[in-house]
């Protein structure tokens, strides 16, 4: 059902909204997903050799650096999110990012924007195979939350008006913790950068 109404979502067929344990809802950002946002050009400049983009959804970054000329490929779990961004333009497969992917340690650049360091909820198993991912001296660029923000991981579940999805965990990492997470997989925070609210790092092993 998480999938179901993620792709209702991407299709607009119907609002889908983010519920948190406490009851609390906010509606999924799928406009953020689906067109260029504030913030993403120095993601994508920082882009260098070829480009892994791990929940790339609907594709707005993936179809960005193919239109750059970058070699790139977007992964994701939703067929729909994949069918998007092959009709816009971008190289997108369907592949679970602990799954078996295309190239694994050869990509030079490795993208985990959107919150997508929150993948699967243990944002250090998912930091370990996105380095895994990596080539020699390639590096992970993560958005992070602002400084000051809790780090925490939490269950989440989607809903529209006809359904409830099934809860899932997902984690979030603030930039005061990236040095840590980093350090804790062998890696090492090499930049960090705010662009339009948003914050990111830049990460080597």
């Amino acid at each position: 059902m998480i999938g179901e109404l993620y792709e209702e979502a991407l299709r607009g067929r119907a609002p889908v909204e983010i519920e948190h344990a406490d009851g609390r809802r906010r509606p999924l950002p799928v406009q953020d997903w689906l067109a260029a946002r504030p913030g993403d050009a120095g993601l994508l400049d920082r882009c260098a050799g070829a480009t892994l983009d791990v929940g790339s959804g609907p594709g707005r970054l993936t179809v960005a650096l193919a239109r750059r000329g970058v070699p790139v490929l977007g992964i994701d779990l939703a067929p729909a999110a994949v069918a998007l961004t092959v009709a816009a333009g971008g190289p997108a497969l369907c592949r679970d990012v602990f799954g078996r992917v295309p190239g694994a340690g050869r990509w030079s650049t490795v993208l985990l924007a959107d919150g997508n360091i929150g993948i699967g909820g243990d944002p250090a198993a998912l930091l370990r195979r996105v380095l895994a991912l990596l080539a020699p001296g390639g590096r992970a660029l993560v958005e992070v939350d602002p400084p000051g923000a809790a780090s925490r991981v939490e269950p989440l579940r989607l809903r529209s008006g006809r359904a409830v999805g099934e809860w899932f965990t997902w984690a979030h990492v603030s930039a005061d913790a990236a040095a840590a997470l980093a350090a804790g997989c062998a890696a090492t925070v090499t930049e960090l950068w705010e662009e339009a609210g948003r914050w990111f790092v830049a990460l080597r092993h």
